[in-house]
């Protein structure tokens, strides 16, 4: 629709009081926002994740935090009848990601290479990427890989989680992890999907806190010079609110958890996937994912 967002102006400029406006779209209205009339002033963004173990209790179904590993929490697929349907609708989203939306959003010389890089990140889940490690995969300049990763967080394919640090300049410069916003995207071992899930529904709650409290927080991991380093650090205002490591199998607290909690003195929980019962080791929970991530307020 031309024009969109003047005709939302003048509607919400001449509507009654009590009228309740609610706008839905694709990432691609994410992006159109940025150009034309501003609604600024005018309207609230929520961002819509994919569904949580909490939604799903909310909607009376059983959590299977398997299905949702493996099919990922966009409804289409977690609802489908079998794994091939899931996988059809999985091919026909990512296909026209590539070769529509991509092109609406920027002009992008090499569809290929975006697909490769795509592709990349798959097996990188959970590991600090580096851009000139895939520049050199895929034959073009780091300055392109980073241009292009940005186009996939705009489309809302992937998102990056950078290392803590009180300096934002000196955090923006090291080596972000990205992760994808469909779990069933990910290559890797049960840790890894595992790690990509959790970072889903972590950055669900993040948002959340934005768009509902008007909180500044954000989702970063942790990582100190002697290389000790901590999946997940949530904060709010700059400040580290609690500390998450995350395992698929094993409930023996991580040395690194521990570490920075103690030296920093700061909350921490350790998640574990496979866990018989929960517990408390020098002061810190270990607890089941399902336990965790059903009670998680998002």
């Amino acid at each position: 629709m031309p024009k969109w967002k003047n005709y939302l102006k003048g509607l919400y400029d001449t509507k009654p009081d009590h009228l309740k406006i609610l706008v839905t779209g694709s990432a691609r209205l994410d992006i159109f926002k940025k150009t034309g009339d501003s609604l600024a002033g005018r309207y609230f963004a929520h961002h819509l994740l994919p569904l949580s173990p909490n939604e799903l209790n909310q909607l009376h179904r059983a959590v299977d935090l398997k299905r949702l590993m493996k099919r990922s929490g966009f409804p289409e697929p977690y609802l489908a009848e079998n794994d091939i349907e899931a996988d059809r609708w999985r091919m026909q989203y990512l296909n026209s990601i590539i070769t529509i939306d991509v092109l609406d959003f920027e002009k992008i010389q090499d569809l290929s290479a975006i697909r490769a890089i795509f592709e990349l990140l798959r097996s990188r889940v959970g590991s600090p990427v580096s851009y000139e490690s895939i520049a050199r995969d895929v034959a073009i300049s780091p300055s392109t890989v980073k241009k292009y990763i940005r186009v996939l967080e705009s489309l809302y394919i992937v998102f990056k989680v950078t290392p803590y640090s009180k300096n934002i300049a000196r955090s923006l410069m090291k080596l972000p992890k990205i992760y994808f916003y469909d779990n069933a995207f990910v290559q890797g071992d049960l840790g890894a999907q595992f790690e990509n899930f959790a970072a889903i529904n972590l950055l669900k709650q993040v948002y959340a806190r934005r768009d509902y409290e008007g909180k500044n927080s954000e989702l970063h991991y942790v990582r100190d010079k002697e290389k000790r380093e901590v999946d997940f650090a949530m904060t709010c205002d700059g400040k580290i609110e609690q500390l998450i490591e995350v395992k698929y199998a094993d409930n023996v607290l991580s040395e690194n958890l521990m570490y920075f909690s103690k030296q920093y003195h700061l909350p921490a929980i350790q998640i574990v996937f496979n866990i018989q019962r929960a517990k408390k080791v020098e002061g810190i929970p270990i607890l089941s994912a399902k336990q965790f991530f059903e009670e998680l307020d998002i």
